[in-house]
């Protein structure tokens, strides 16, 4: 059996350490924000390369505090994408804005620059890329376009963790960038986790007093606020794993080298990343015609598989209220239908996937040329990430 994800692989690499770190946490009895979310507060804006950043409770929260640090409230516009995780639409209406949806660009899928202008209005405030799968979005038309209306640009990087664009790490370029450290995403902690970085002062005060009921100092209450705090914690293991996440992030990049290299006589979809572009494959994701038939016969030979997302949602009935319907985004509803995220995480091993596009190859066989070189399939060496036992 080869998991979609295993967390416990990567616990067990680095378990000494994490447990020290949570014991030191616990020692300390600063349960709630306190030395060791300071730290990594510290250490996560050096690796996003950006002068500030503030933990919070979730990236949903990070989301939230950020197009509130900008100024969106009721009655504001916020472009942004239907292929994505719905917390990206839930923070912009939690602050009362009205999000509006463009379709994604086919190659890259993200949002596509080129539909952004046609869906300005007056009442547009923001433009909120999301950074699908590890992969930044086309940052210099969407900043050209901000500054020409000017308007915020907030950066969704839940699953950009270091990715960069030219050169630029993700949440560096917008006003404000927000992640998550949800378990699974390329740096997570043990439960709940986000945070929000930022170039610019002033929108970092804002986010440290709206994390905290509005306190500039204890009890002393100057705006409204949230509840919004990271655990100290989830500071703590978020800073042991900050140790490893430039490691981590090259095993998966190689993994991705490796499917890409397998795939490369295939027919169906598979990520395309610009020259100029670093993705660090939180999903790696392939477009299949008859996606639902593949992921049933993988998984019975043993192979997890996941969907991000089966549903987009500007056609989600919760969000039904936005108007949107059947047809409206048409590259973002095929993809909602092809996307197949196969396994990828850094204590995947060379043979595993191997035998994960094997078994995709005997699933669906006619999307295939020749992809093996006599009985054997070569694929390039890489290092383990497994310690020697």
């Amino acid at each position: 059996m080869i998991p979609f994800l295993d967390l416990k692989a990567q616990y067990g690499q680095i378990k000494p350490e994490i447990d020290a770190a949570i014991a030191r946490a616990i020692g300390t009895a600063q349960f709630v924000l306190g030395p060791e979310v300071a730290a990594f507060e510290e250490r996560f804006a050096d690796y996003c390369r950006v002068a500030h950043c503030r933990s919070v409770n979730s990236g949903t929260s990070a989301l939230h505090l950020a197009l509130l640090a900008a100024g969106i409230g009721p009655g504001d516009e916020v472009i942004t994408v239907s292929m994505t995780f719905v917390a990206t639409t839930a923070a912009i209406l939690y602050c009362g804005a009205r999000p509006v949806f463009v379709d994604v660009d086919p190659v890259t899928w993200t949002i596509d620059p080129a539909l952004i202008e046609a869906a300005i209005t007056p009442r547009t405030k923001a433009l909120l890329p999301v950074h699908l799968h590890g992969l930044m979005a086309d940052m210099d038309p969407i900043m050209s376009i901000a500054r020409r209306h000017g308007l915020v640009v907030i950066e969704d990087a839940a699953q950009a963790h270091g990715a960069e664009y030219k050169g630029r790490r993700a949440g560096s370029i917008g006003d404000l960038g927000c992640f998550s450290f949800y378990p699974g995403k390329n740096l997570g902690a043990f439960g709940e986790g986000g945070a929000v970085v930022t170039a610019q002062p002033e929108l970092a005060r804002r986010v440290s007093l709206l994390r905290d009921w509005g306190q500039e100092t204890k009890y002393n209450h100057v705006i409204p606020g949230y509840n919004y705090r990271m655990d100290g914690i989830q500071g703590a293991v978020l800073n042991v794993k900050m140790n490893y996440i430039e490691a981590w992030t090259e095993a998966r990049r190689s993994i991705a080298a490796e499917y890409a290299q397998l795939l490369s006589a295939c027919s169906f979809g598979r990520p395309q990343p610009p020259w100029h572009s670093r993705h660090v494959y939180h999903v790696y994701a392939v477009t299949l015609s008859h996606r639902g038939d593949a992921q049933s016969a993988l998984q019975d030979v043993g192979i997890g598989t996941a969907i991000h997302y089966p549903i987009p949602v500007h056609l989600q009935k919760a969000y039904a209220e936005l108007g949107y319907g059947p047809g409206d985004l048409p590259v973002t509803e095929k993809l909602a239908k092809e996307f197949l995220s196969l396994p990828i995480y850094p204590e995947l091993l060379p043979e595993q996937v191997v035998d994960v596009i094997s078994k995709l190859k005997q699933v669906k066989p006619l999307a295939f040329a020749e992809l093996t070189d006599g009985n054997e399939v070569h694929i390039r060496a890489r290092p383990s990430n497994r310690r020697a036992s």
